[in-house]
């Protein structure tokens, strides 16, 4: 018999989920991707704040410098991306503060 009766749950139900299956982000509504990606910077800038203030503890010089990064990076994430050259900034900006964060660790 092959009725709806017979069917896999996951099939009588597109929405719900087999328990032990993980959630892919290919399965997300591409709606929110635009969010993620903001939260995902909001996220990195926060990191970038909290690391600085941790190492401004130790010595300031270096902790002003990675403080100062975050707003840059927050700034980034708020970026329209339909704005032309806003991929060359992006990377440009990642080399920057890689480049800055060598120099840091380098000198303390």
């Amino acid at each position: 018999m092959t009725g709806p009766d017979r069917q896999h749950p996951d099939r009588q139900h597109p929405d719900r989920q087999h328990p032990d299956r993980q959630h892919d982000d290919e399965d997300g509504d591409p709606g929110l991707a635009g969010a993620r990606t903001s939260l995902a910077w909001t996220r990195t800038a926060l990191s970038f704040a909290a690391v600085g203030a941790v190492i401004l503890k130790k010595d300031v010089a270096a902790g002003l410098v990675i403080m100062a990064v975050a707003p840059v990076i927050w700034r980034l994430g708020r970026l329209d991306y339909r704005r032309r050259g806003r991929l060359e900034l992006v990377t440009a900006t990642v080399v920057a503060v890689a480049l800055i964060a060598l120099a840091v660790a380098l000198t303390t």
